[in-house]
C-alpha cells in the first residue's frame, strides 16, 4: 500500500501558503469614509466656536472647566464641554484635569488677537455651502449654479479679508530667498492685489520702492485702508479695474506680483496674465506667482489639489495647475531662471526672471 499523500499535503496546503479567502484576505479599513463623513461635522465645530468666542474666551482667561467656560460664552455647558472635548480630539484645544486651554495651533491662529489670524478666513474659504451641496449637479453641467466669480462684495471682499495675514507673511518671509530688499528703488505692479500684501512686504523693506497696486474697485478698498496701515499708501498708485485690461507700461517693473490669481482664469487667462506680467517687466525684472500647485502624484499636493476641487465647485474656470504647467508657461512668457520657493507652510511661490537681453533668452533656451 502507497504511503499517504497527507504529510506532503500537510506542508504545501496551509494556510499561509494557499490562504482562507475568509480569514486570510482582509477588507479594506473603513476609516478613510468614516473620516470624510466626520470632516463635515469638524469643519462646523471649527466654525460654531469660532462664531461663539471660544477660542477668544480661552485667549482672555487661560484654561477654563466646562462650566466656567459656558458661563463666559452664555451658553449650555453639556453643549460646550461637547464641542470643545471634540476640538480637543482635532487638535485644537488641550484639556488638563478637567480643563480646557488654547495649544500652540489655536494660540497662534485661531483668536482674534492671533499673531497668524486664520479665524476670518476659516468661513470664506470653501465657498458657498450651496455649491458642495449642488456639486453632483455641478459635475454633470460643468460649471456651478451659483459661481463666485462675479459676487465681489459676498466672496472676493470677505476672502481677501480672510487671507490678507497668511500672504503678507509669506510675501515678507520671500525676502530670504528673493532679495527685494537689496533693490534699491524698486517699482513694484501688484496685480489682483486683494488687500496689497505683497506691496506692503516690499515698501516697508525698501524705503525708496513704489507700486501701483491693482485691483476691482470693491476690493480695492480694502487695499486702501491696508496700505494706510502699513503706512505706504503715500507710494502707491491705486489703478482700479481688470487685470487683463487695466493700463500697464511696458518695461517699466522690477516686481510684478501675481498673488492668488491664476487659478482663478483657467489655462488661457493665465497664460494671457503671464504675457503681460513679462510685458511690464524691466529687464532683469521679476514676475511672482503664489497660487496653490498640484504635483503629478496627487498625494504629494494635497492643498492643490483640494483647491482644484474646490475651484470647481465654486468658479467657471478656476483650478489649480501642475508644477510642470505654470514652470513651462513661464519660460513660453520668454522669461527664464524659473525657480520654485516656500516662504511659509503650504505657501508656495514661482519665481522667473526677465532675462537681460534677447540673447540672453536665446541662450537660457
Amino acid at each position: 500500500m502507497a504511503d499517504s499523500p497527507y504529510p506532503e499535503l500537510k506542508k504545501t496546503h496551509t494556510m499561509a501558503r494557499v490562504g482562507r479567502p475568509w480569514t486570510d484576505v482582509k477588507p479594506a479599513p473603513s476609516a478613510p469614509v468614516w473620516n470624510v463623513i466626520f470632516g463635515l461635522g469638524a469643519y462646523w465645530m471649527l466654525v460654531g466656536a469660532i462664531e461663539i468666542g471660544l477660542f477668544d474666551a480661552l485667549w482672555d482667561r487661560g484654561p477654563l472647566g466646562p462650566d466656567e467656560l459656558a458661563n463666559d460664552l452664555e451658553s449650555s455647558a453639556s453643549h460646550v464641554e461637547s464641542l470643545a472635548d471634540a476640538l480637543v480630539v482635532l487638535g485644537l484645544l488641550d484639556r488638563h484635569d478637567g480643563r480646557f486651554d488654547l495649544n500652540d495651533c489655536s494660540r497662534r491662529y485661531l483668536c482674534g488677537q492671533s499673531p497668524a489670524p486664520m479665524a476670518d478666513l476659516v468661513s470664506v474659504a470653501p465657498g458657498p455651502e450651496e455649491n458642495w451641496t449642488d456639486l453632483a449637479a455641478t459635475i454633470r453641467r460643468g460649471e456651478p449654479a451659483k459661481p463666485v466669480d462675479a459676487d465681489v462684495a459676498g466672496f472676493w471682499v470677505p476672502l481677501v479679508e480672510g487671507t490678507f495675514g497668511t500672504v503678507l507673511r509669506a510675501a515678507t518671509r520671500a525676502d530670504a530667498w528673493i532679495s527685494y530688499s537689496h533693490l534699491e528703488a524698486p517699482r513694484v505692479a501688484d496685480l489682483g492685489a486683494g488687500g496689497a500684501p505683497w506691496s506692503i512686504a516690499v515698501l516697508r523693506a525698501c524705503p525708496g520702492a513704489t507700486a501701483v497696486v491693482n485691483d476691482l474697485p470693491e476690493v480695492l478698498e480694502v487695499a486702501r485702508a491696508r496700505l494706510a496701515e502699513a503706512g505706504v499708501e503715500d507710494r502707491c498708485e491705486l489703478r482700479p479695474g481688470d487685470y487683463h485690461t487695466v493700463a500697464l507700461e511696458d518695461e517699466a517693473f522690477d516686481l510684478v506680483a501675481l498673488g492668488h490669481v491664476c487659478r482663478t482664469e483657467g489655462a488661457d487667462g493665465t497664460r494671457a496674465l503671464l504675457g503681460r506680467a513679462a510685458a511690464a517687466l524691466r529687464p532683469g525684472g521679476r514676475v511672482l506667482v503664489s497660487d496653490y500647485f498640484r504635483a503629478e502624484d496627487p498625494s504629494r499636493s494635497p492643498q492643490g489639489v483640494f483647491m482644484a476641487a474646490t475651484m470647481a465647485a465654486c468658479t467657471v474656470r478656476g483650478t489649480a495647475f501642475s508644477y510642470d504647467e505654470m514652470s513651462s508657461w513661464l519660460r513660453d512668457s520668454g522669461l527664464s531662471e524659473v525657480r520654485l520657493i516656500e516662504p511659509i507652510a503650504a505657501q508656495q511661490i514661482f519665481v522667473a526672471t526677465k532675462p537681460a537681453s534677447t540673447q540672453g533668452r536665446k541662450e537660457e533656451r
